[in-house]
């Protein structure tokens, strides 16, 4: 493969769930993120460049997609910091994180339980996530979430606020961590 395919960092700047994160981002002001199941980045690359100083580490599980983010922080975003972890068990302590995003992941996976924990465990303010809030013909979505069951889920694993945005056809959660 020679270079970068640049078609894969398409621009999303325009999705409404990636604006609507990015303004409670601005609200929050982190001052470091980690961004959970980066993926294709639809919502790293906004991220990146919404708020160019802020630290942010990025993982997915798949190499493939970390070996093209890693591309990106060697080219020189010197913020971007990339690992590959799974999302059930991530490789950080406890409270490492200001924030936490998970933005389109946790529907892909089967242990919702174990990935919400472990999101909520490494942050030390908020876990902000987006769900699709219908059902799509995407077939690796095994999960559809009411935003009832969304805020319930949180609370279960250690949320200690929710509160739920609707946005077109999702839905976002900022969760406050107990302090």
């Amino acid at each position: 493969e020679h270079g970068l395919r640049l078609h894969r960092f398409k621009r999303t700047m325009g999705l409404p769930r990636v604006q609507a994160v990015l303004g409670i981002l601005r609200g929050i002001g982190p001052t470091e993120l980690l961004d959970i199941g980066s993926g294709r980045g639809a919502f790293l690359w906004p991220l990146l460049d919404a708020l160019p100083w802020l630290p942010v580490t990025a993982v997915d599980v798949l190499e493939h997609r970390v070996i093209d983010l890693e591309r990106v922080s060697a080219g020189g975003i010197t913020t971007l910091t990339v690992a590959r972890a799974d999302e059930t068990d991530l490789p950080f302590a406890e409270s490492s994180f200001d924030v936490v995003t998970m933005l389109e992941v946790l529907e892909h996976i089967p242990d919702t339980a174990l990935a919400l924990r472990s999101a909520l465990r490494v942050a030390r303010r908020f876990v902000i996530l987006s769900v699709p809030s219908r059902p799509d013909d995407n077939p690796e979505h095994i999960h559809l979430f009411s935003a009832a069951q969304l805020t319930d889920l949180l609370y279960a694993h250690g949320a200690a606020r929710v509160t739920i945005e609707q946005v077109p056809s999702h839905l976002i959660a900022v969760a406050k961590v107990q302090s």
